[in-house]
C-alpha cells in the first residue's frame, strides 16, 4: 500500500486501489497485538448500519472471532429505522452478540432535544411538534469561509432555509453532540462490564478532517481504519462479504431528522471525489491536475485544497489531549 511519503504526482482510476486481503490480515494482526498490550479480552463496536462501523466489526471478527466482539445498536428519535435494521442484520451476519439500547430517553432527560429546538425557534419561531430539521454547510468549496444554513420542514412538507447565526449554530451542535457522547458512555459501560476495548470507527477522511465529536465518537481505544480512505473502506467491506444493503448505502450523518448526506453537512464533495482530493493534497498533486480528475476548473480545485487545510486548522482541538502545565514524569522526580 502506498504511503503519504512516496509523493507520486499522478491521478488515475487505480489511485486508491487496495490489496484488501493483505490489508485485512495486517489490520487483524494489529488488533490482536493491540488488545494484548491493552490487556483486554475483546472489543465493543457501536453499529450504526454504515460502512465504517460495519467494516470495523467484520475486521474485529476476523482478528478475534465472533465470541470476543460485542455489538451495540444505539438509536434515538432522529435515527433512521433503516440504520438500525442494517446494524442488526450485520450483527446477525457476523454471528456476534449485540444489544439494542434506545438512548432517546437519556437524551431527553439531558435536554438534548429541548436545547436544540430552542435554538431552532430563535431562527424559525413556528418550529414545533412534527417539524424536521438539518444543518447544511456552505462557503468553503467556493473559496469563502465556511458557514452553515438551517433547513426546517413543516409537518405539511413545506421547507424553509436560513443562514444560522453563530450563537444558534453552536447551541444546535452542542445539543446534538449529546448523542455521540451518550453513545460513547454506553459503549464504555459494556467495555468495562466485559473487560473489552472500545473500537473507534472513523475512516481517514473523517479522522483527517475532524468529522467527529470530542469525547464522543472520537473517543476510543483503537481505530483500525483511520488510515483508510472511505473508498477503500467500501472495497474492504465488499471483500469481507458484508451484506449488499450495507455495501451500497450512501454515507449519512443519521443525526438530524431530515435526510442528510455527509457531504451536505461537512465535506466539500461526495466521498469518492473528496477521497481523491485528500489523497492528491497529501501527495502534493497540483490543483490543476486534480481539477482534470474531478471535472472542475483549477480555481475550484484550489478552493478544495484550501478547505482541507482550513478544516485541519479548525479541528486540531478535537485531536488534542488535555494540556498540562509541565510534563508529569512517572517513576522519578
Amino acid at each position: 500500500m502506498q504511503t503519504d511519503f512516496d509523493f507520486p504526482r499522478s491521478l488515475d482510476p487505480d489511485t486508491l486501489s487496495l490489496d484488501c486481503e493483505a490489508e485485512a490480515s495486517r489490520i487483524a494482526a494489529w488488533m490482536l497485538d493491540t488488545l494484548a498490550r491493552l490487556r483486554r479480552r475483546g472489543v465493543v463496536v457501536a453499529l450504526s448500519g454504515g460502512i465504517d462501523s460495519s467494516a470495523c466489526a467484520a475486521l474485529a471478527v476476523r482478528a478475534l472471532g465472533p465470541a470476543r466482539v460485542f455489538g451495540l445498536l444505539l438509536p434515538e428519535q432522529d435515527s433512521s429505522p433503516d440504520s438500525t435494521e442494517r446494524g442488526r442484520a450485520l450483527a446477525e451476519h457476523l454471528g456476534i452478540a449485540y444489544e439494542v439500547h434506545d438512548i432517546a430517553p437519556a437524551l431527553a432527560a439531558l435536554g438534548c432535544y429541548r436545547q436544540r429546538d430552542a435554538a431552532i425557534r430563535a431562527v424559525f419561531p413556528d418550529y414545533g411538534e412534527g417539524w424536521r430539521n438539518k444543518i447544511v454547510i456552505a462557503g468553503g468549496s467556493a473559496g469563502g469561509i465556511n458557514f452553515f444554513r438551517l433547513v426546517v420542514q413543516s409537518p405539511e412538507g413545506r421547507q424553509q432555509e436560513a443562514r444560522l447565526p453563530v450563537r444558534e449554530y453552536l447551541q444546535i451542535v452542542a445539543a446534538t453532540n449529546y448523542k455521540q457522547r451518550v453513545r460513547k458512555t454506553v459503549e464504555y459501560f459494556h467495555a468495562d462490564r466485559l473487560h473489552h476495548a472500545v473500537v473507534g470507527t472513523p475512516n481517514r477522511l473523517e479522522y483527517d478532517q475532524g468529522f467527529f465529536v470530542k469525547n464522543g465518537d472520537g473517543a476510543a481505544d483503537l481505530k483500525p481504519i483511520a488510515h483508510l480512505y472511505k473508498t477503500q473502506v467500501y472495497a474492504m467491506a465488499r471483500h469481507l462479504g458484508l451484506p449488499e444493503a450495507i455495501c451500497s448505502a450512501r454515507p449519512t450523518t443519521d443525526t438530524y431528522s431530515l435526510p442528510q448526506g455527509q457531504d451536505e453537512f461537512y465535506f466539500a464533495l461526495p466521498y469518492e471525489q473528496m477521497d481523491l482530493a485528500l489523497w492528491a493534497h497529501n501527495h502534493r498533486v497540483p490543483a490543476a491536475e486534480l481539477a482534470v480528475a474531478l471535472g472542475l476548473n483549477a480555481e475550484a480545485a484550489g478552493h478544495i485544497y484550501r478547505d482541507i487545510e482550513a478544516k485541519r486548522r479548525a479541528t486540531a482541538y478535537l485531536h488534542a489531549g488535555a494540556t498540562l502545565l509541565e510534563p508529569v514524569i512517572r517513576g522519578q522526580d
